[in-house]
């Protein structure tokens, strides 16, 4: 098995910490590690490594280090100065969309002869394209049509998603190469700290800062309740990174002071630290526009701690019937809600808790189980 790495090696280099897509990508390589190689586009060459080279990349992929960037910045070297001495593979994986859109991917994948299976995550950028970056949309389209056009297998993430894929191809009369749905795992993350991080009711909204996210509502939200209730008022914890289109909500993090203290972003947070602040929020706050599955739904409940989501089909495929559900523009119905979860004696939130004893998430070894079968028929097909 060869598998492309480019998106992981990019990231870890420049010291971006890892995404949703990121940790799916990473729970491959744990699982396949000791039966697949890694490749890397570099420098317009496709670099494969034997599975003795990749192994020390695979490591030092899971580890956020100056030695293991000096460790991935060798290994590179050391494969673009003996370029021409490739390994031969047959089944080939892309869990991250890295490189899809770039027209001589499909080209190699055919000269190598390789059996490509791909993970698509969302269609996000084609049915939404206002919440993405611009020009996103058009390469989203290219990235779909390597994998209709080369793909001996599609893995996706939901229902939801597959349902989308399906109309998608439809609707560009594309044939699909065989799909199978296989839900995603939550992360797996330290116990968290005994102690609260705050002496207060807060609450959490986790993911990339972006307009899809909806974390303008929420602040929004924030400044009405500092205003009603003062220093009483509960504190939003955003966790994520800062992304693309967001700047109303840069500008209301960073020049608000109705919001300063109030309000604590943090960007950059381990994964010690994220179990200890989820541990303890009254809840998760999740008000997406759209979402592909909702990892951090996922792994609120997983972890015993109460959501409140906006009220998509995603959501209530793989959060069930426990979660609170809210349509995203209902700011007055997010606002009681927040309201009811902050005191200290909730009905609501105490039946959500009742609710939480009986969610059974998928495992990764339940994920692998199903991607493990597929592509094993894959391969069996000539």
């Amino acid at each position: 098995m060869l598998i492309d790495i480019t998106r992981l090696v990019d990231r870890h280099l420049k010291h971006r910490l890892p995404t949703g897509v990121d940790r799916v990508s990473l729970a491959y390589l744990f699982h396949y590690r000791s039966s697949a190689k890694a490749m890397v586009r570099f420098g317009g060459r496709w670099l494969v490594f034997a599975e003795s080279q990749s192994m020390p990349l695979f490591d030092a992929l899971h580890e956020d280090s100056d030695k293991a960037r000096r460790t991935i910045r060798h290994q590179i070297a050391r494969a673009y100065a003996g370029w021409g001495r490739q390994d031969s593979a047959s089944l080939f994986l892309n869990t991250g969309h890295s490189g899809l859109d770039q027209p001589g991917y499909a080209i190699q994948l055919k000269r190598r002869r390789l059996r490509p299976v791909f993970f698509l995550h969302d269609l996000i950028p084609i049915s939404h394209p206002e919440y993405c970056r611009p020009g996103e949309a058009d390469k989203h389209h290219r990235r779909l049509d390597t994998m209709l056009a080369t793909g001996c297998g599609l893995i996706v993430n939901s229902q939801a998603t597959k349902g989308d894929l399906v109309a998608y191809a439809e609707n560009f009369k594309r044939d699909l190469p065989p799909v199978v749905v296989a839900p995603l795992a939550p992360g797996r993350l330290p116990d968290p700290g005994y102690s609260p991080p705050l002496d207060r009711p807060y609450f959490l909204v986790l993911g990339t800062v972006e307009p899809r996210k909806n974390h303008l509502l929420l602040l929004h939200l924030w400044r009405q309740l500092v205003a009603q209730h003062g220093a009483s008022a509960p504190t939003l914890v955003v966790i994520g990174q800062r992304g693309w289109e967001c700047e109303q909500v840069v500008d209301l993090l960073e020049r608000c002071e109705a919001l300063k203290h109030h309000v604590i972003e943090l960007p950059r947070c381990s994964d010690q630290t994220l179990s200890t602040w989820l541990r303890h929020a009254r809840a998760l706050l999740f008000p997406s526009f759209v979402e592909g599955f909702g990892m951090p739904l996922v792994e609120s409940l997983a972890h015993g701690v109460p959501v409140v989501a906006s009220d998509l089909g995603v959501f209530r495929e793989v959060g069930g019937d426990v979660p609170e559900y809210l349509d995203p523009l209902d700011g007055r119905g997010w606002h009681e809600m927040i309201l009811d979860y902050s005191s200290p004696v909730s009905d609501k939130r105490d039946a959500q808790c009742r609710r939480l004893s009986s969610f059974r998430p998928t495992t990764w070894g339940q994920h692998f189980e199903i991607v493990d079968a597929f592509l094993d028929q894959v391969l069996s097909k000539k």
